[in-house]
Protein backbone atom coordinates (compact mmCIF):
# COMPACT_ATOMS: atom_id res chain seq x y z
CA UNK A 1 0.00 0.00 0.00
CA UNK A 2 2.99 2.35 0.60
CA UNK A 3 3.73 2.47 -3.71
CA UNK A 4 0.03 4.28 -3.41
CA UNK A 5 0.91 6.67 -0.76
CA UNK A 6 0.04 10.52 -2.38
CA UNK A 7 3.10 11.89 -3.22
CA UNK A 8 2.22 15.41 -2.46
CA UNK A 9 2.26 14.97 1.12
CA UNK A 10 6.25 15.18 0.38
CA UNK A 11 6.44 18.20 -1.48
CA UNK A 12 3.60 19.77 0.08
CA UNK A 13 5.61 19.93 3.38
CA UNK A 14 8.24 22.70 1.97
CA UNK A 15 5.68 24.42 -0.33
CA UNK A 16 6.17 28.18 -0.10
CA UNK A 17 4.92 31.57 -1.60
CA UNK A 18 7.92 31.83 -3.82
CA UNK A 19 7.29 28.38 -5.47
CA UNK A 20 3.94 29.00 -6.25
CA UNK A 21 4.54 32.36 -7.58
CA UNK A 22 6.30 30.17 -10.17
CA UNK A 23 3.90 27.33 -10.79
CA UNK A 24 1.34 29.97 -11.06
CA UNK A 25 3.17 31.72 -13.90
CA UNK A 26 4.22 28.43 -15.81
CA UNK A 27 0.34 27.58 -15.22
CA UNK A 28 -1.03 30.47 -17.22
CA UNK A 29 1.93 29.65 -20.18
CA UNK A 30 0.41 25.96 -20.27
CA UNK A 31 -3.08 26.78 -19.92
CA UNK A 32 -2.69 28.92 -23.19
CA UNK A 33 -1.36 26.64 -24.77
CA UNK A 34 -3.16 23.35 -23.97
CA UNK A 35 -7.11 24.75 -24.43
CA UNK A 36 -6.71 25.11 -27.66
CA UNK A 37 -4.76 21.71 -28.22
CA UNK A 38 -7.55 20.06 -25.44
CA UNK A 39 -10.47 21.03 -28.05
CA UNK A 40 -8.27 19.74 -31.01
CA UNK A 41 -7.07 16.56 -29.72
CA UNK A 42 -11.09 16.01 -28.58
CA UNK A 43 -11.72 16.23 -32.30
CA UNK A 44 -9.45 13.51 -33.46
CA UNK A 45 -10.34 11.04 -30.84
CA UNK A 46 -13.86 11.53 -32.37
CA UNK A 47 -15.14 13.34 -29.35
CA UNK A 48 -17.35 16.08 -28.51
CA UNK A 49 -14.74 19.08 -28.03
CA UNK A 50 -15.41 19.90 -24.38
CA UNK A 51 -14.36 16.30 -24.01
CA UNK A 52 -10.98 17.73 -23.98
CA UNK A 53 -11.27 20.20 -21.69
CA UNK A 54 -12.98 17.61 -19.30
CA UNK A 55 -9.97 15.82 -19.46
CA UNK A 56 -7.79 18.76 -18.69
CA UNK A 57 -9.11 19.23 -14.89
CA UNK A 58 -9.73 16.37 -12.41
CA UNK A 59 -6.95 14.72 -14.42
CA UNK A 60 -4.14 17.27 -13.75
CA UNK A 61 -5.00 17.19 -9.95
CA UNK A 62 -5.32 13.47 -9.51
CA UNK A 63 -1.55 13.04 -10.72
CA UNK A 64 -0.72 16.09 -8.83
CA UNK A 65 -1.56 13.79 -6.07
CA UNK A 66 0.35 10.53 -6.90
CA UNK A 67 2.83 11.08 -9.64
CA UNK A 68 6.71 11.36 -8.52
CA UNK A 69 7.50 14.27 -11.83
CA UNK A 70 7.57 17.72 -10.15
CA UNK A 71 6.93 19.03 -13.79
CA UNK A 72 4.71 16.28 -16.66
CA UNK A 73 1.88 18.12 -17.77
CA UNK A 74 -0.63 15.44 -17.97
CA UNK A 75 -3.88 15.50 -20.39
CA UNK A 76 -5.14 14.57 -23.93
CA UNK A 77 -1.82 13.69 -26.22
CA UNK A 78 -2.33 13.40 -30.08
CA UNK A 79 -1.20 9.79 -30.30
CA UNK A 80 -3.52 8.48 -27.29
CA UNK A 81 -6.08 10.28 -28.95
CA UNK A 82 -6.20 8.34 -32.43
CA UNK A 83 -5.46 5.03 -30.70
CA UNK A 84 -9.03 6.42 -28.64
CA UNK A 85 -10.48 7.14 -31.91
CA UNK A 86 -9.62 3.81 -33.50
CA UNK A 87 -10.98 1.80 -30.48
CA UNK A 88 -14.22 3.74 -29.62
CA UNK A 89 -15.20 3.13 -33.39
CA UNK A 90 -14.47 -0.51 -33.34
CA UNK A 91 -16.32 -1.19 -30.34
CA UNK A 92 -19.32 1.15 -31.39
CA UNK A 93 -19.53 -0.98 -34.54
CA UNK A 94 -19.02 -4.23 -32.49
CA UNK A 95 -21.53 -3.76 -29.33
CA UNK A 96 -23.53 -0.21 -30.57
CA UNK A 97 -21.85 1.51 -27.48
CA UNK A 98 -22.00 5.35 -28.38
CA UNK A 99 -18.11 6.31 -28.76
CA UNK A 100 -18.63 9.30 -25.18
CA UNK A 101 -19.37 6.20 -23.31
CA UNK A 102 -16.96 3.93 -24.62
CA UNK A 103 -14.24 6.57 -24.68
CA UNK A 104 -15.13 6.76 -20.94
CA UNK A 105 -14.47 2.98 -20.67
CA UNK A 106 -11.46 2.72 -22.08
CA UNK A 107 -9.70 5.72 -19.67
CA UNK A 108 -11.93 3.44 -16.46
CA UNK A 109 -10.22 0.68 -17.91
CA UNK A 110 -6.96 2.33 -18.77
CA UNK A 111 -6.64 3.45 -15.26
CA UNK A 112 -7.60 0.36 -13.46
CA UNK A 113 -4.57 -1.56 -15.47
CA UNK A 114 -1.77 1.00 -14.49
CA UNK A 115 -3.35 0.75 -10.68
CA UNK A 116 -3.12 -3.68 -11.50
CA UNK A 117 0.69 -2.51 -12.95
CA UNK A 118 1.68 -0.56 -10.12
CA UNK A 119 0.18 -3.04 -6.90
CA UNK A 120 2.27 -5.88 -9.16
CA UNK A 121 5.34 -3.81 -9.55
CA UNK A 122 4.46 -4.14 -13.47
CA UNK A 123 6.61 -1.55 -15.44
CA UNK A 124 9.57 -3.40 -16.48
CA UNK A 125 6.58 -4.89 -19.31
CA UNK A 126 7.36 -1.23 -21.11
CA UNK A 127 10.54 -2.71 -21.65
CA UNK A 128 9.28 -5.06 -24.40
CA UNK A 129 8.20 -1.81 -26.72
CA UNK A 130 12.42 -0.95 -27.97
CA UNK A 131 13.08 2.54 -29.12
CA UNK A 132 12.40 1.28 -32.43
CA UNK A 133 9.35 0.21 -32.50
CA UNK A 134 7.84 2.73 -30.49
CA UNK A 135 9.78 5.40 -32.63
CA UNK A 136 8.30 3.48 -35.64
CA UNK A 137 5.02 4.24 -34.09
CA UNK A 138 5.55 7.39 -33.06
CA UNK A 139 6.32 8.49 -36.90
CA UNK A 140 3.60 6.78 -38.24
CA UNK A 141 0.77 7.67 -36.06
CA UNK A 142 1.92 10.85 -37.15
CA UNK A 143 2.01 10.31 -40.83
CA UNK A 144 -2.18 9.02 -40.47
CA UNK A 145 -3.11 11.94 -38.18
CA UNK A 146 -1.35 14.76 -40.51
CA UNK A 147 -2.83 13.23 -43.04
CA UNK A 148 -6.21 12.16 -41.55
CA UNK A 149 -6.21 16.08 -40.53
CA UNK A 150 -5.95 17.51 -43.81
CA UNK A 151 -9.93 17.13 -44.38
CA UNK A 152 -10.39 19.18 -42.46
CA UNK A 153 -8.14 21.43 -44.06
CA UNK A 154 -9.98 20.93 -47.57
CA UNK A 155 -13.73 20.83 -45.82
CA UNK A 156 -14.10 17.19 -46.52
CA UNK A 157 -14.16 14.52 -44.72
CA UNK A 158 -11.39 11.96 -44.39
CA UNK A 159 -12.03 9.39 -41.26
CA UNK A 160 -9.94 6.11 -41.29
CA UNK A 161 -7.37 4.34 -38.87
CA UNK A 162 -5.16 3.17 -42.16
CA UNK A 163 -3.68 4.66 -44.70
CA UNK A 164 -5.17 2.98 -47.33
CA UNK A 165 -8.70 3.79 -45.60
CA UNK A 166 -8.02 7.14 -45.30
CA UNK A 167 -6.93 8.02 -48.96
CA UNK A 168 -10.34 6.74 -49.95
CA UNK A 169 -11.86 8.85 -47.64
CA UNK A 170 -10.13 11.95 -48.99
CA UNK A 171 -10.91 10.45 -52.68
CA UNK A 172 -14.70 9.73 -52.00
CA UNK A 173 -14.88 13.27 -50.25
CA UNK A 174 -13.15 14.97 -52.88
CA UNK A 175 -15.34 13.67 -55.72
CA UNK A 176 -18.39 14.04 -54.27
CA UNK A 177 -18.50 17.35 -52.35
CA UNK A 178 -15.06 19.33 -53.82
CA UNK A 179 -12.84 21.38 -51.99
CA UNK A 180 -14.69 24.22 -49.70
CA UNK A 181 -12.39 27.36 -50.63
CA UNK A 182 -13.30 29.60 -47.36
CA UNK A 183 -12.02 26.32 -45.58
CA UNK A 184 -8.99 26.04 -47.40
CA UNK A 185 -8.27 29.84 -46.86
CA UNK A 186 -8.65 29.37 -43.18
CA UNK A 187 -7.14 26.01 -42.80
CA UNK A 188 -4.06 26.86 -44.65
CA UNK A 189 -3.89 30.42 -43.18
CA UNK A 190 -3.37 29.12 -39.67
CA UNK A 191 -1.17 26.06 -40.77
CA UNK A 192 1.12 28.64 -42.31
CA UNK A 193 1.11 30.71 -39.68
CA UNK A 194 1.88 28.20 -37.07
CA UNK A 195 4.60 26.68 -38.82
CA UNK A 196 5.78 29.94 -39.34
CA UNK A 197 5.85 30.67 -35.70
CA UNK A 198 7.45 27.14 -34.32
CA UNK A 199 10.36 27.70 -36.96
CA UNK A 200 10.79 31.64 -37.15
CA UNK A 201 9.17 33.35 -33.90
CA UNK A 202 11.72 32.43 -31.04
CA UNK A 203 14.59 33.52 -32.97
CA UNK A 204 13.14 37.16 -33.86
CA UNK A 205 11.89 37.08 -30.29
CA UNK A 206 14.92 37.06 -28.94
CA UNK A 207 16.76 39.03 -30.90
CA UNK A 208 13.77 41.66 -29.73
CA UNK A 209 15.68 41.32 -26.17
CA UNK A 210 12.98 38.18 -24.72
CA UNK A 211 15.08 35.76 -23.06
CA UNK A 212 14.95 32.07 -24.69
CA UNK A 213 12.63 30.49 -22.01
CA UNK A 214 10.35 33.15 -22.75
CA UNK A 215 10.75 33.53 -25.96
CA UNK A 216 10.21 29.54 -26.45
CA UNK A 217 6.82 29.92 -24.66
CA UNK A 218 5.21 32.66 -26.39
CA UNK A 219 6.49 30.72 -29.94
CA UNK A 220 4.45 27.72 -28.35
CA UNK A 221 1.40 29.69 -27.20
CA UNK A 222 0.90 30.70 -31.06
CA UNK A 223 -2.20 28.47 -31.43
CA UNK A 224 -4.03 30.82 -28.75
CA UNK A 225 -3.33 33.89 -31.49
CA UNK A 226 -4.65 31.60 -34.22
CA UNK A 227 -7.75 30.68 -32.52
CA UNK A 228 -8.29 34.02 -31.58
CA UNK A 229 -8.07 35.36 -34.83
CA UNK A 230 -10.37 32.50 -36.10
CA UNK A 231 -12.61 33.22 -34.12
CA UNK A 232 -12.95 36.75 -34.96
CA UNK A 233 -12.29 36.01 -38.90
CA UNK A 234 -15.88 33.57 -38.54
CA UNK A 235 -18.36 36.04 -36.47
CA UNK A 236 -17.56 39.48 -38.52
CA UNK A 237 -17.04 37.40 -42.20
CA UNK A 238 -19.99 35.13 -41.51
CA UNK A 239 -17.93 32.08 -42.92
CA UNK A 240 -20.16 29.64 -41.27
CA UNK A 241 -22.93 30.73 -43.95
CA UNK A 242 -19.94 29.70 -46.44
CA UNK A 243 -19.58 26.07 -45.49
CA UNK A 244 -16.61 26.51 -42.97
CA UNK A 245 -17.55 23.98 -40.04
CA UNK A 246 -17.21 25.69 -36.24
CA UNK A 247 -16.83 23.88 -33.34
CA UNK A 248 -20.76 25.00 -32.43
CA UNK A 249 -22.47 25.36 -29.36
CA UNK A 250 -20.37 24.22 -26.21
CA UNK A 251 -21.67 23.08 -22.84
CA UNK A 252 -20.67 25.65 -20.27
CA UNK A 253 -19.84 24.36 -16.55
CA UNK A 254 -18.02 22.14 -14.69
CA UNK A 255 -17.29 18.52 -15.81
CA UNK A 256 -20.17 16.14 -14.84
CA UNK A 257 -19.72 13.31 -13.03
CA UNK A 258 -19.97 10.47 -14.99
CA UNK A 259 -20.39 6.20 -14.53
CA UNK A 260 -18.40 4.59 -17.59
CA UNK A 261 -21.24 1.80 -18.42
CA UNK A 262 -20.42 -1.60 -17.25
CA UNK A 263 -21.35 -3.47 -20.37
CA UNK A 264 -19.60 -7.19 -20.65
CA UNK A 265 -19.52 -6.84 -24.48
CA UNK A 266 -18.16 -3.34 -24.07
CA UNK A 267 -15.53 -4.14 -21.70
CA UNK A 268 -14.35 -7.38 -23.61
CA UNK A 269 -13.84 -5.36 -26.71
CA UNK A 270 -11.80 -2.63 -24.84
CA UNK A 271 -9.68 -4.99 -22.73
CA UNK A 272 -7.14 -5.37 -25.84
CA UNK A 273 -6.98 -1.28 -26.41
CA UNK A 274 -6.86 -0.58 -23.00
CA UNK A 275 -3.90 -2.44 -22.18
CA UNK A 276 -2.25 -1.18 -25.15
CA UNK A 277 -3.21 2.49 -24.84
CA UNK A 278 -1.68 1.71 -21.00
CA UNK A 279 1.76 0.22 -21.97
CA UNK A 280 2.01 3.82 -24.75
CA UNK A 281 0.97 5.99 -22.42
CA UNK A 282 3.43 5.02 -19.54
CA UNK A 283 6.19 4.82 -22.07
CA UNK A 284 5.85 8.30 -22.92
CA UNK A 285 4.86 9.73 -20.03
CA UNK A 286 8.04 8.59 -17.93
CA UNK A 287 10.21 8.94 -21.15
CA UNK A 288 9.48 12.60 -20.41
CA UNK A 289 9.49 12.57 -16.98
CA UNK A 290 13.02 10.70 -16.68
CA UNK A 291 14.09 13.51 -19.34
CA UNK A 292 13.40 16.41 -17.24
CA UNK A 293 13.89 15.04 -14.28
CA UNK A 294 17.42 14.50 -15.01
CA UNK A 295 18.07 17.97 -16.21
CA UNK A 296 17.25 19.23 -12.33
CA UNK A 297 18.95 15.87 -11.11
CA UNK A 298 15.44 15.34 -9.62
CA UNK A 299 14.40 11.25 -9.16
CA UNK A 300 11.23 9.21 -11.13
CA UNK A 301 9.59 6.51 -9.71
CA UNK A 302 8.12 4.14 -11.84
CA UNK A 303 5.70 2.98 -9.42
CA UNK A 304 4.07 6.09 -8.70
CA UNK A 305 4.37 6.70 -12.06
CA UNK A 306 2.02 4.16 -12.59
CA UNK A 307 0.03 5.11 -9.91
CA UNK A 308 -0.26 8.77 -11.00
CA UNK A 309 -1.44 7.75 -14.53
CA UNK A 310 -3.71 5.12 -13.31
CA UNK A 311 -5.59 7.99 -10.87
CA UNK A 312 -5.81 10.19 -13.80
CA UNK A 313 -7.02 7.68 -16.35
CA UNK A 314 -9.87 6.65 -13.58
CA UNK A 315 -10.49 10.94 -13.09
CA UNK A 316 -11.09 11.22 -16.44
CA UNK A 317 -13.64 8.75 -16.70
CA UNK A 318 -15.72 9.95 -14.09
CA UNK A 319 -16.04 13.39 -15.66
CA UNK A 320 -16.83 12.99 -18.80
CA UNK A 321 -13.07 12.74 -20.62
CA UNK A 322 -11.25 9.88 -22.27
CA UNK A 323 -7.69 8.59 -21.78
CA UNK A 324 -5.29 10.63 -20.97
CA UNK A 325 -0.56 10.34 -20.18
CA UNK A 326 1.87 13.02 -20.17
CA UNK A 327 2.42 14.84 -22.97
CA UNK A 328 6.19 16.00 -24.25
CA UNK A 329 5.48 19.77 -25.80
CA UNK A 330 3.18 20.71 -22.93
CA UNK A 331 5.67 19.04 -20.03
CA UNK A 332 8.55 21.02 -21.75
CA UNK A 333 6.74 24.07 -21.68
CA UNK A 334 5.39 23.94 -18.03
CA UNK A 335 9.33 23.09 -17.57
CA UNK A 336 10.71 26.40 -19.69
CA UNK A 337 8.43 28.08 -17.87
CA UNK A 338 9.90 27.62 -14.54
CA UNK A 339 7.09 25.08 -12.84
CA UNK A 340 8.59 23.48 -9.60
CA UNK A 341 6.62 21.16 -8.87
CA UNK A 342 3.06 19.28 -9.54
CA UNK A 343 1.55 22.34 -8.42
CA UNK A 344 1.35 24.16 -10.93
CA UNK A 345 -0.90 21.23 -12.96
CA UNK A 346 -3.11 22.06 -10.20
CA UNK A 347 -2.81 25.72 -11.23
CA UNK A 348 -3.52 24.56 -14.84
CA UNK A 349 -6.42 22.63 -14.41
CA UNK A 350 -8.13 25.48 -12.28
CA UNK A 351 -7.27 27.81 -15.56
CA UNK A 352 -9.03 24.99 -17.76
CA UNK A 353 -12.34 24.81 -15.86
CA UNK A 354 -12.54 28.98 -15.38
CA UNK A 355 -12.04 28.46 -19.23
CA UNK A 356 -14.92 25.44 -19.05
CA UNK A 357 -17.23 28.08 -17.44
CA UNK A 358 -16.65 31.37 -18.55
CA UNK A 359 -15.04 31.05 -22.26
CA UNK A 360 -17.07 28.35 -24.29
CA UNK A 361 -19.60 30.78 -25.54
CA UNK A 362 -16.64 32.04 -27.58
CA UNK A 363 -15.47 28.42 -29.13
CA UNK A 364 -18.77 28.36 -30.68
CA UNK A 365 -16.97 30.26 -33.99
CA UNK A 366 -13.59 28.22 -33.21
CA UNK A 367 -13.58 26.93 -37.50
CA UNK A 368 -12.51 23.33 -37.04
CA UNK A 369 -9.91 23.46 -39.90
CA UNK A 370 -8.16 26.06 -37.61
CA UNK A 371 -7.88 23.09 -34.71
CA UNK A 372 -6.63 20.80 -37.25
CA UNK A 373 -3.57 22.73 -38.32
CA UNK A 374 -2.91 22.94 -34.63
CA UNK A 375 -2.92 19.19 -35.11
CA UNK A 376 -0.47 18.76 -37.77
CA UNK A 377 1.94 21.34 -36.56
CA UNK A 378 2.03 19.28 -33.33
CA UNK A 379 2.26 16.09 -34.69
CA UNK A 380 4.43 16.76 -37.28
CA UNK A 381 7.30 17.31 -35.10
CA UNK A 382 6.95 14.28 -33.66
CA UNK A 383 7.97 12.41 -37.38
CA UNK A 384 11.29 11.56 -37.55
CA UNK A 385 11.15 10.12 -41.37
CA UNK A 386 15.66 9.29 -41.19
CA UNK A 387 14.85 7.27 -38.27
CA UNK A 388 14.76 4.09 -40.28
CA UNK A 389 17.47 5.20 -42.25
CA UNK A 390 19.79 5.78 -38.86
CA UNK A 391 18.44 2.70 -37.16
CA UNK A 392 19.84 0.11 -40.54
CA UNK A 393 22.98 2.05 -40.64
CA UNK A 394 23.27 1.02 -36.93
CA UNK A 395 21.56 -2.56 -36.32
CA UNK A 396 19.71 -4.03 -39.36
CA UNK A 397 17.55 -6.02 -36.76
CA UNK A 398 17.01 -2.03 -35.60
CA UNK A 399 15.91 -0.74 -38.92
CA UNK A 400 14.35 -3.65 -39.40
CA UNK A 401 12.22 -3.44 -36.81
CA UNK A 402 11.58 0.32 -37.29
CA UNK A 403 10.13 -0.33 -40.83
CA UNK A 404 7.58 -3.52 -40.11
CA UNK A 405 6.24 -1.14 -37.16
CA UNK A 406 6.06 2.39 -39.40
CA UNK A 407 4.25 -0.42 -42.33
CA UNK A 408 1.96 -2.09 -39.97
CA UNK A 409 0.39 0.86 -38.43
CA UNK A 410 0.49 2.52 -41.74
CA UNK A 411 -1.63 -0.47 -43.60
CA UNK A 412 -3.15 -2.19 -40.98
CA UNK A 413 -3.33 -0.08 -38.21
CA UNK A 414 -2.28 0.67 -34.43
CA UNK A 415 -2.61 -2.39 -32.58
CA UNK A 416 -1.53 -4.11 -35.54
CA UNK A 417 1.26 -2.31 -36.38
CA UNK A 418 2.83 -2.40 -32.88
CA UNK A 419 2.07 -6.00 -32.08
CA UNK A 420 4.02 -6.87 -35.55
CA UNK A 421 6.96 -3.85 -34.61
CA UNK A 422 7.10 -6.11 -30.90
CA UNK A 423 7.21 -9.75 -32.50
CA UNK A 424 9.56 -8.53 -35.38
CA UNK A 425 12.17 -7.10 -32.32
CA UNK A 426 11.69 -10.29 -30.31
CA UNK A 427 11.97 -12.49 -33.07
CA UNK A 428 15.33 -10.94 -34.26
CA UNK A 429 16.61 -10.95 -31.19
CA UNK A 430 15.99 -14.82 -30.55
CA UNK A 431 17.73 -15.18 -34.16
CA UNK A 432 20.75 -13.08 -33.28
CA UNK A 433 21.49 -14.67 -29.60
CA UNK A 434 20.80 -18.12 -31.28
CA UNK A 435 24.34 -17.41 -33.22
CA UNK A 436 26.44 -15.85 -30.23
CA UNK A 437 29.53 -14.67 -31.10
CA UNK A 438 32.27 -16.99 -30.08
CA UNK A 439 35.81 -16.30 -30.87
CA UNK A 440 39.20 -18.39 -30.70
CA UNK A 441 41.45 -15.92 -28.34
CA UNK A 442 45.54 -15.75 -27.75
CA UNK A 443 47.62 -14.18 -25.23
CA UNK A 444 48.46 -10.58 -25.73
CA UNK A 445 52.50 -11.00 -25.56
CA UNK A 446 53.87 -9.34 -22.27
CA UNK A 447 50.27 -9.27 -20.99
CA UNK A 448 48.08 -10.90 -19.09
CA UNK A 449 45.08 -10.34 -21.63
CA UNK A 450 43.60 -12.30 -24.10
CA UNK A 451 41.96 -11.41 -27.43
CA UNK A 452 40.62 -12.78 -30.97
CA UNK A 453 42.78 -14.30 -32.94
CA UNK A 454 41.31 -12.50 -36.04
CA UNK A 455 41.92 -9.22 -34.53
CA UNK A 456 44.99 -8.54 -32.77
CA UNK A 457 48.56 -10.32 -33.00
CA UNK A 458 48.69 -13.18 -30.12
CA UNK A 459 50.57 -16.34 -28.60
CA UNK A 460 48.39 -19.23 -29.48
CA UNK A 461 49.11 -22.85 -28.34
CA UNK A 462 48.56 -26.05 -30.34
CA UNK A 463 48.07 -28.21 -27.28
CA UNK A 464 45.45 -25.17 -25.96
CA UNK A 465 42.46 -23.96 -27.45
CA UNK A 466 40.85 -21.11 -26.15
CA UNK A 467 37.07 -20.46 -26.73
CA UNK A 468 35.27 -17.26 -25.36
CA UNK A 469 31.77 -16.69 -25.95
CA UNK A 470 30.19 -13.47 -25.92
CA UNK A 471 26.39 -14.37 -24.71
CA UNK A 472 24.97 -16.00 -21.96
CA UNK A 473 23.41 -19.67 -22.40
CA UNK A 474 20.36 -20.71 -23.07
CA UNK A 475 18.24 -23.15 -24.96
CA UNK A 476 18.32 -20.99 -28.11
CA UNK A 477 22.25 -21.35 -28.16
CA UNK A 478 23.34 -24.08 -26.80
CA UNK A 479 23.41 -26.37 -29.71
CA UNK A 480 25.51 -23.55 -31.70
CA UNK A 481 27.71 -23.85 -28.94
CA UNK A 482 28.11 -27.59 -29.18
CA UNK A 483 28.58 -27.38 -33.35
CA UNK A 484 31.90 -24.59 -32.97
CA UNK A 485 33.34 -26.24 -30.73
CA UNK A 486 33.17 -29.78 -32.47
CA UNK A 487 34.53 -27.66 -36.06
CA UNK A 488 37.59 -25.93 -34.18
CA UNK A 489 38.37 -29.45 -32.20
CA UNK A 490 38.08 -31.36 -35.09
CA UNK A 491 40.84 -29.98 -36.74
CA UNK A 492 43.50 -29.89 -34.53
CA UNK A 493 44.77 -32.93 -33.87
CA UNK A 494 48.07 -32.11 -31.52
CA UNK A 495 44.83 -30.89 -28.84
CA UNK A 496 44.87 -32.19 -25.30
CA UNK A 497 42.65 -28.80 -23.35
CA UNK A 498 40.31 -26.47 -24.33
CA UNK A 499 39.06 -23.92 -22.49
CA UNK A 500 35.72 -21.82 -22.34
CA UNK A 501 36.04 -18.77 -21.66
CA UNK A 502 32.88 -17.10 -19.60
CA UNK A 503 33.29 -13.43 -19.03
CA UNK A 504 30.22 -12.50 -20.38
CA UNK A 505 27.88 -15.31 -19.40
CA UNK A 506 25.35 -14.46 -16.93
CA UNK A 507 22.85 -17.26 -17.06
CA UNK A 508 23.24 -21.11 -18.21
CA UNK A 509 19.95 -22.56 -18.13
CA UNK A 510 19.13 -26.35 -17.97
CA UNK A 511 19.37 -26.97 -21.88
CA UNK A 512 22.80 -25.43 -22.17
CA UNK A 513 23.75 -27.06 -18.75
CA UNK A 514 23.37 -30.64 -20.80
CA UNK A 515 25.07 -29.00 -23.47
CA UNK A 516 28.48 -28.56 -21.93
CA UNK A 517 27.95 -32.02 -20.33
CA UNK A 518 27.69 -33.93 -24.04
CA UNK A 519 31.11 -31.25 -24.67
CA UNK A 520 32.52 -32.89 -21.60
CA UNK A 521 31.62 -36.38 -22.54
CA UNK A 522 32.68 -35.96 -25.64
CA UNK A 523 36.32 -34.12 -25.81
CA UNK A 524 36.70 -37.02 -22.75
CA UNK A 525 36.64 -39.62 -25.14
CA UNK A 526 38.99 -37.95 -27.11
CA UNK A 527 41.41 -37.74 -24.70
CA UNK A 528 40.90 -34.05 -24.45
CA UNK A 529 40.35 -32.03 -21.25
CA UNK A 530 37.39 -29.59 -20.50
CA UNK A 531 37.99 -26.56 -18.84
CA UNK A 532 36.27 -23.48 -17.60
CA UNK A 533 37.52 -19.62 -17.28
CA UNK A 534 36.10 -16.71 -15.44
CA UNK A 535 33.01 -18.27 -14.67
CA UNK A 536 30.91 -15.79 -12.37
CA UNK A 537 29.60 -16.04 -8.97
CA UNK A 538 25.69 -16.52 -9.42
CA UNK A 539 26.68 -18.72 -12.40
CA UNK A 540 29.42 -20.60 -9.96
CA UNK A 541 26.56 -21.09 -7.99
CA UNK A 542 23.75 -22.79 -10.02
CA UNK A 543 26.65 -25.00 -11.68
CA UNK A 544 27.62 -26.65 -8.22
CA UNK A 545 24.16 -27.44 -8.08
CA UNK A 546 24.32 -29.66 -10.41
CA UNK A 547 26.90 -33.18 -11.11
CA UNK A 548 28.41 -30.86 -13.61
CA UNK A 549 31.35 -30.35 -11.88
CA UNK A 550 32.08 -33.11 -10.47
CA UNK A 551 32.01 -34.71 -13.52
CA UNK A 552 34.32 -32.21 -15.33
CA UNK A 553 37.38 -33.53 -16.89
CA UNK A 554 38.95 -30.33 -16.29
CA UNK A 555 38.84 -27.69 -14.02
CA UNK A 556 37.23 -24.41 -13.18
CA UNK A 557 39.79 -21.18 -13.26
CA UNK A 558 39.07 -17.62 -12.01
CA UNK A 559 41.49 -16.13 -14.94
CA UNK A 560 42.34 -16.74 -18.34
CA UNK A 561 45.75 -16.33 -17.64
CA UNK A 562 46.07 -18.97 -14.59
CA UNK A 563 44.40 -21.08 -17.20
CA UNK A 564 47.30 -21.04 -19.97
CA UNK A 565 50.08 -21.09 -16.90
CA UNK A 566 48.75 -24.33 -15.71
CA UNK A 567 47.53 -25.85 -19.07
CA UNK A 568 50.88 -24.55 -21.04
CA UNK A 569 53.48 -22.70 -18.85
CA UNK A 570 55.78 -21.90 -21.75
CA UNK A 571 52.51 -19.83 -24.07
CA UNK A 572 54.72 -16.28 -22.65
CA UNK A 573 57.59 -17.49 -24.64
CA UNK A 574 57.02 -16.50 -28.21
CA UNK A 575 60.02 -19.15 -29.54
CA UNK A 576 58.09 -22.22 -28.89
CA UNK A 577 54.43 -21.03 -29.79
CA UNK A 578 52.70 -19.86 -33.08
CA UNK A 579 51.52 -16.37 -33.42
CA UNK A 580 49.25 -15.15 -35.20
CA UNK A 581 49.08 -11.93 -37.13
CA UNK A 582 45.73 -10.69 -38.69
CA UNK A 583 44.25 -7.59 -39.95
CA UNK A 584 42.30 -5.67 -37.48
CA UNK A 585 38.66 -5.88 -38.85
Amino acid sequence: MARFRPAALDWLRRYDGRTAGADGLAAVIVTIMLVPQSLAYAMLAGLPPAAGLYASILPLIAYAAFGSSRTLAVGPVAVISLMTAAATAEAAAATGIAPAAAALLLAGLSGLMLLAMAALRLGFVANFLSHPVVGGFITASGLLIALGQTGHLLGVSARGDTLPAILTALYDGLLSRGINLPTLVVGGLSLIFLFWCRKRLKPLLVKAGFGPRAADAVAKAAPAVAVLASILAVGQLDLAAAGVKVVGVLPAGLPPLTLPPLDADAVLSLLGPAALISLIGFVESISVAQTLAAKRRQRISADAELVGLGAANIAASVTGGYPVTGGFARSVVNFDAGAETPMAGVFTAAGIALAALFLTPAFRDLPQAVLAATIIVAVLSLVDLKAPLRAWAYSKADGIAMAVTILGVLLAGVEAGILAGVIASLALFLRHSARPHMAVVGQVPGSEHFRNVDRHRVAVSDTVLTVRIDESLYFANARALEDRISSLVACRPSLRHVVLMCPAVNLIDLSALESLEAINRRLAEAGISFHLSEVKGPVMDRLARSHFLDELTGRVFLSQHAAMQALDPETTDLADVAVRRDAVS
